[in-house]
């Protein structure tokens, strides 16, 4: 596991210095799109509405249209933004856990003691605990405020990002107002149902059919022999998407031509073009991860795709 940001829980006068992870993923077979007729793959580009040309995501900023004005952010005015550059999670207050509304919950994140001494985590975890209170913190992350609760799983503190109040829909629904008369004994009836399957939740004991089932399916096509040659679903427009690298055949022929051409120079600038940072925006999360899925399903043909990317390079030569 690799943490995503590193700060420090701030309350008072304690200071915990701690990395944050990721507390879930995402367990969905990755499945990307290609054309019914021949198997090739289906790609996305960021095409400029004024000039038409493919732009990279290194090329792109931030907007704000009010109807008849856009005001471009770039990637400077964002970072300068003071509550970007800070890297505390602020304790605002600590609240009694059952006031904390289920449906405000988001994303969760592991906090990890980053000390040479945990002294100060386990004494917050352990304060928690014993009061049954969640701190309510906030927080900068990836160019947004976020407010969070902090809580205890087990023998870790977790951050759990709330949705902002004005996030949360108001329920108004008119047939809710209308008055319904329920008697005692359809009452009883309903509580005796809910006692006939009253259990402890084991989360390990539910599964995720429709992904097994679908991994199930795509063994069975595998086994038939009903699957394509992975290189032969690539074309020649990868190579046209502005130098973003989108999966691994794209990364390994740009690997051959940034070495050729650095061959005789300097060797020191060729890795530092796609350096990212821990605070990228979310949209360049989500492309990192569709970057992952595309990669993580062309690792298998790894063997068979290497040969075609060689000669390929060997003709352009």
């Amino acid at each position: 596991m690799r943490s995503i940001w590193k700060g420090a829980l701030t309350f008072g006068l304690v200071n915990v210095p701690v990395k944050v992870y990721s507390a879930t993923e995402d367990h969905d077979v990755p499945l990307h799109q290609v054309h019914n007729a021949d198997g090739g793959r289906i790609r996305y580009q960021r095409i400029c509405e004024i000039d038409g040309e493919v732009v990279p995501y290194a090329d792109i900023d931030r907007a704000y249209d009010d109807g008849d004005r856009t005001v471009v952010l770039t990637k400077e005015d964002l970072a300068s933004l003071p509550s970007e550059r800070s890297r505390e999670i602020d304790v605002v207050e600590f609240v009694p856990s059952e006031q904390i509304d289920l449906l405000t919950l988001d994303k969760a994140y592991y906090l990890e003691p980053d000390s040479s001494s945990p002294k100060s985590y386990v004494l917050l975890r352990k304060t928690l605990e014993q009061t049954d209170r969640t701190a309510i913190v906030r927080f900068s992350l990836r160019q947004k405020t976020r407010l969070a609760a902090l809580r205890v799983r087990g023998d870790v503190l977790v951050l759990q990002t709330l949705l902002w109040a004005d996030e949360v829909r108001e329920a108004a629904f008119p047939s809710l107002d209308e008055s319904v008369r329920i008697s005692a004994k359809e009452l009883e009836l309903s509580a005796s149902l809910v006692e006939s399957f009253s259990s402890d939740f084991d989360p390990a004991s539910f599964t995720d059919e429709y992904q097994e089932e679908l991994r199930t399916l795509i063994d069975a096509k595998l086994e038939k022999g009903d699957a394509l040659d992975t290189s032969e679903t690539f074309g020649e427009q990868g190579d046209k998407d502005g130098g973003e690298v989108i999966d691994l055949m794209e990364a390994l022929r740009a690997s051959v031509e940034r070495s050729r051409a650095a061959r005789g120079g300097s060797s020191g600038g060729g890795g530092s073009a796609s350096r990212s940072s821990d605070d990228t925006d979310e949209d360049a999360g989500s492309d990192k991860s569709t970057a992952k899925k595309s990669a993580g399903s062309s690792t298998a043909k790894k063997s068979t795709a290497k040969k075609p990317a060689a000669k390929k390079s060997a003709k352009a030569s």
